[in-house]
This record gives structure tokens, C-alpha cells and sequence, in this order.
């Protein structure tokens, strides 16, 4: 479902604060993957993520999402094969539009723009139906503006969003880094419930370490722009934090140095 064949991408080339985020990096993922990706500070994770999307276009090498070479892509062609969640719930969503128009535009992305676009009553009882599924009293808020909603809320709301037409690959981007725990904990349980059911191909950034060894099937180490280190299988589900820690010392020379990944160990 997605194969990323030896990227590379540098940021102001040429110039003293050149820097390369990534180096070379190749990546397989089959369909129903769920991959986690740690790393320390700079290691690329998010620039990764960004050239996926074309956010950023890499220099070289090339990514291909279910046998469709997106390299060269504008970043909103690449949009229907793809679902996003961002660190900042403020971020996915139109604040002063309703649950159900947010709802309504993620329903028709990628879909043919026409005269009927109005909601219908029929769209209306899915999208309560989904919005139940949260468990947060959703449903009973189409009318609401999501920028009433608080973090937590509006962060599923982006999760549902972004698995409504079964993206090809679903992207999240430290998606629950900037809530209280026990929400982060919902938001993590509602994505493993859509990722499951869905069979959603997926990478997920995190900076917990625990949470990285806990979900998915495959976990990817980054370093200096690099994947150092993998692990699936038997393999993936015996590792400890421990275990991570000293891999990453072992392979980059280096103690781990993201202070939020400590704190979480």
C-alpha cells in the first residue's frame, strides 16, 4: 500500500543552515499495516510524514501509495488517497462551521463537485450514527461550531474525519501529544478501533514510547533522517522501553534525546 524507495530531502541547501532530514529512507508498508515511528529531536519523523503528503517535495528517491507514484503530486492530488490527524486538534477542522458541514466535507472529499450538496436527512442520521460511535455526546451537537468543542472532542472529530472514506493510508501525526492523558488514552483507543475494523494501512508518530510498542504490528526507529532500526512480530510485542533505549544508544551512538519520551517511561 506504500512504498517509499530511498527519499531524500534538504532544507536550505547550499546555505549555512543547511540541513538533510532525510537520508535515504526506504519503507514498506502492506495494506492492514499499522506502523508506529519513534525518534528523537530531528530525527525526521514529521518530515517524513510531511513528504508523503507533499507538503514537501524530496529531492530524490520516490513514494508510491497503492501502486500509484505520487512523488511528483501536488499535495491536494494526493489528498484523496490519504487521511491526517495533526498534533493540534485545532488543526483538520473549520472552527466556525458545524459538526455536520466538517462532517459533510469530509464525506465528499475527492468526490465530483456538483448542485447537490446539501445535507440530507438520510447523511444526517450517518453521521450521528458515526458520531455515537466516539462516545462523547456528539451526535446530539450537529448544529454545534466545532470550535466550541474542547480539545479531546475536536481531535476525535478530526480521527473520524479522516477514517470516513477508508484512506488508502492513514497518516497520524502525534495526534494525541498535545492532550491530557486520560483523553490521549480515548483518542488512542478510537484510533486502534477504526484502524482494526477498517483494516486501515497506517503510520502513526509518537513520542511514547510505551504507546509506540503497544499498537500496531510494525515499530520503525528514526535517526539523523535515517530508519535505524525494526521491528515486527514477536519481535515487536517482546520489546520493552528499555529494550528501545538501548537499541537507540547501540545504532546512533547516542543517548535518546526527546525529554516528553523520557518522561513517559
Amino acid at each position: 500500500m506504500l512504498k517509499i524507495n530511498s527519499i531524500y530531502k534538504t532544507f536550505n541547501k547550499g546555505t549555512i543552515n543547511e540541513k538533510r532530514a532525510l537520508n535515504g529512507v526506504d519503507l514498506e508498508l502492506n495494506e492492514g499495516d499499522f506502523a508506529t515511528v519513534i525518534g528523537g529531536n530531528g530525527a525526521g519523523k514529521s518530515t517524513l510524514l510531511n513528504s508523503i503528503c507533499g507538503v514537501f517535495r524530496v529531492d530524490s528517491g520516490s513514494i508510491v501509495i497503492d501502486d500509484v507514484d505520487v512523488t511528483r503530486l501536488s499535495e491536494h492530488k494526493r489528498a484523496k488517497y490519504l487521511g491526517r490527524v495533526f498534533q493540534d486538534p485545532m488543526m483538520g477542522t473549520a472552527a466556525d462551521m458545524w459538526i455536520e458541514e466538517n462532517m459533510s466535507l469530509a464525506f465528499r472529499r475527492g468526490k465530483k463537485r456538483g448542485l447537490k450538496w446539501a445535507i440530507t436527512n438520510k447523511e444526517r442520521a450517518m453521521y450521528k450514527e458515526m458520531l455515537s460511535m466516539l462516545g462523547l455526546g456528539l451526535e446530539t451537537r450537529l448544529s454545534s461550531k466545532v470550535g466550541l468543542l474542547s480539545g479531546g472532542q475536536r481531535q476525535a472529530l478530526t480521527l473520524l474525519m479522516a477514517v470516513m472514506q477508508k484512506p488508502k493510508l492513514l497518516l497520524l501525526d502525534e495526534h494525541t501529544a498535545a492532550l491530557d492523558p486520560k483523553t490521549a488514552e480515548t483518542v488512542l483507543d478510537l484510533s486502534e478501533k477504526f484502524i482494526t475494523e477498517g483494516n486501515l494501512t497506517t503510520l502513526m508518530i509518537t513520542h511514547n514510547m510505551k504507546d509506540a510498542i503497544a499498537h500496531g504490528n510494525k515499530l520503525i526507529m528514526m535517526h539523523e533522517g535515517r530508519i535505524i532500526y525494526s521491528a515486527s512480530g514477536d519481535e515487536k510485542k517482546q520489546l520493552t522501553v528499555d529494550d528501545l533505549l538501548k537499541k537507540f544508544a547501540d545504532l546512533s551512538g547516542e543517548e535518546f534525546a526527546n525529554d516528553r519520551a523520557l518522561l513517559d517511561k
